[in-house]
């Protein structure tokens, strides 16, 4: 094998290299905590019964960003979220 080919070899090796690493790192860790983020779902969207007991299910939310409509988000997302304000938090299942 001559050098260029070495060359050749160890630049498709190292960029294979760095591809398997950077795809590893690019998935985010599970979340160990949600929050109930109310004020952001979309019409239709919402994750359970309304805050204020207008309905008691999924998918009813009438229009998007009714303050007493909800969906989980991981724990420290609601705040970053314009019009999202935190109601609850509970613990991610295992």
């Amino acid at each position: 094998m001559n050098s260029t080919n070495k060359a050749l070899g160890l630049t498709v090796a190292g960029i294979l290299a760095a591809g398997i690493s950077m795809g590893a790192n690019a998935v985010p860790e599970q979340p160990t905590q949600w929050e109930k983020c109310a004020g952001i779902a979309k019409a239709g969207a919402n994750d359970c019964g309304a805050l204020d007991g207008s309905h008691g299910c999924a998918g009813q939310a009438k229009t998007d960003n009714l303050p007493n409509e909800w969906v989980y988000v991981p724990a420290g997302t609601c705040e970053k979220i314009t019009g999202g304000i935190v109601k609850a938090v509970k613990p991610a299942k295992s």
